[in-house]
């Protein structure tokens, strides 16, 4: 029996990676938005508030990144009825907005992003744009994990 396991670890550099192409993508969409990548943890890598984003996003962001890194699930999936209380249960941690995605690599999650200031759709659509970025980067050959 082990009693440990590998553990593959997001990096700064490839937190940055999703940042910059979440940025592109809501500039071609014309939206300002708040982006963060967190850790499998839900600690911060990586953020960036773009001019006009909504200051109140910023929290919502950070929200929705740390959801979907703990339940490795993307945001927004809770049933109506669970919402309130499963945001009680984590002490108002726990959110069910649209925009949280989490980073998974080799079926491990890694991190997570969550994206805030446009409407749900609009932030999944950048989330999005930022994962393709770490996938495409991990697809070149001699990438490094």
């Amino acid at each position: 029996m082990s009693f440990v396991v590998p553990h593959l670890r997001l990096r700064y550099a490839g937190a940055q990676k999703i940042l910059e192409s979440a940025i592109r993508k809501a500039e071609e969409i014309k939206v300002p938005q708040c982006v963060v990548v967190v850790d499998d943890g839900g600690h911060l890598l990586s953020f960036a508030r773009m001019d006009g984003a909504k200051v109140l996003s910023i929290d919502s962001a950070l929200a929705k990144a740390r959801t979907a890194a703990s339940s490795r699930v993307p945001t927004g999936g809770v049933p109506a009825e669970m919402e309130q209380k499963l945001s009680m249960a984590t002490g108002l941690k726990l959110t069910n907005l649209k925009g949280g995605l989490p980073i998974v690599v080799e079926g491990h999650v890694i991190g997570a992003i969550g994206v805030g200031s446009g409407t749900g759709d609009q932030d999944v659509e950048v989330a999005k744009a930022g994962l393709a970025a770490l996938a495409d980067a991990l697809s070149t050959p001699n990438a490094k994990l």
